[in-house]
């Protein structure tokens, strides 16, 4: 990951997300008005977070398979990435809410489902943190992060789909209109997609440098 093409195509999507995000015609759909924007940044904030959680799941099982220090810090250093991004996704989504449906909290089945996800993931560090033993912290923080991202994602992509809510998709919807990628004016489109990869690039990055920041300071712990 240490080649710079792929880091030149998120700061390109993103600067392109930014001004053209806010400079587009939007269409009025019901009472989104110009904060339809938000589209650009709130949902993407989830598909990267969905995206960097995956690939800590991924390394988790890998250190399952082959208990290896390098997978596990991978595991550990894509979750803490994940995480801000997902904290990222419900600031802006309460920022929509306040808007839209008139308080930034109302107890919707999605706000509260992507609340208690994003506690799950915090048992994680918390449960890492109680154990000294390496071997052993590793094991059992593999396992609970299998067992926290298949929980993960029914909080925030099936249960609130099952019940009455105000947030798109949801049985008997009762604030914003439906927005999803068949549902998106042409132009926006055009926007909404390369804002998501753009996105998860950048959280690739980040969790790139952290992992880089570890490394030095593992380094520099051993040599003193």
């Amino acid at each position: 990951m240490r080649k710079i093409w792929w880091k030149i195509i998120c700061v390109i999507l993103l600067f392109y997300t930014f001004t053209a995000g806010f400079l587009i015609n939007v269409p009025h759909i019901g009472n989104l008005y110009e904060t339809i924007r938000n589209l650009f940044f709130h949902v993407p904030m989830w598909f990267a977070q969905l995206s960097l959680l995956t690939i800590s799941l991924v390394y988790s099982i890998l250190y399952l398979r082959k208990p290896q220090q390098q997978y596990d810090l991978y595991a550990l250093t894509f979750a803490k990435t994940g995480n801000v991004f997902g904290i990222l996704g419900l600031l802006t989504g309460m920022v929509w809410a306040n808007y839209t449906w008139g308080a930034p909290w109302n107890n919707d089945p999605k706000q509260l489902g992507a609340a208690i996800a994003l506690l799950i993931y915090l048992a994680y560090f918390v449960l890492r943190n109680s154990m000294t033993d390496i071997d052993k912290r590793g094991r059992v923080a593999a396992v609970y992060n299998i067992f926290a991202y298949f929980i993960y994602v029914p909080m925030i992509m099936v249960l609130p789909r099952l019940t009455e809510s105000l947030h798109p998709g949801g049985q008997g919807e009762k604030g914003n209109p439906g927005l999803n990628g068949a549902d998106l004016d042409p132009t926006m489109r055009l926007v909404f997609w390369p804002a998501i990869l753009g996105w998860i690039l950048l959280g690739i990055w980040i969790t790139t440098l952290l992992l880089r920041a570890e490394i030095w300071q593992e380094k520099k712990l051993s040599t003193q």
